[in-house]
């Protein structure tokens, strides 16, 4: 079942990403899709100045570096798979290891290696309609994301 958010505003994306922020723990996985300059990245940089990551730090796409580590009131690890070739590869940038060390993943374009990530994934998929409206939709793989998704939903007041 998804959780469908609008996003008419850039306000709105932020307020999102808050009610996020407001309910992740150590080591839980957000899976970040949509298309290119459907907002993944605004969302991130939203996140991550919701958990305290300083202004003065930048939140951009790890598009070439793959991987940006940031320091909140928990640490983020935020990925870009889409160059990502395979499992082997995804291994490679040591994602697992950091989610066990109590980092939060946010991974855009994450959606096939979910499962080689760790699992239980809240993922959140940022769609440009044909009208030019712009939302969200949130859907939960498992006990921990569904816990996360149903706090998420209370904190933007509505129901999971």
């Amino acid at each position: 079942m998804a959780t469908i958010v609008p996003l008419p505003t850039r306000r709105a994306t932020i307020r999102l990403a808050r009610a996020v922020a407001a309910a992740l723990l150590p080591g839980d996985l957000l899976i970040l899709a949509g298309d290119l300059g459907a907002g993944k990245t605004f969302f991130t940089r939203a996140l991550c100045r919701a958990l305290g990551v300083p202004s003065a730090e930048p939140i951009t796409s790890p598009t070439f570096t793959l991987v940006h580590e940031h320091a909140g009131k928990l640490p983020i690890a935020h990925a870009d798979l889409y160059r990502i070739a395979d499992e082997d590869e995804l291994a490679h940038l040591g994602l697992r290891d950091r989610r066990g060390e109590g980092a939060v993943l946010v991974v855009e374009w994450g959606a096939p290696y979910a499962a080689a990530l760790g699992g239980d994934a809240l993922s959140v998929t940022f769609e440009v309609r044909a009208d030019g409206t712009r939302r969200a939709r949130i859907e939960a793989d498992g006990a921990r994301s569904a816990t996360l998704l149903a706090a998420v939903s209370k904190g933007l007041g509505m129901s999971a």
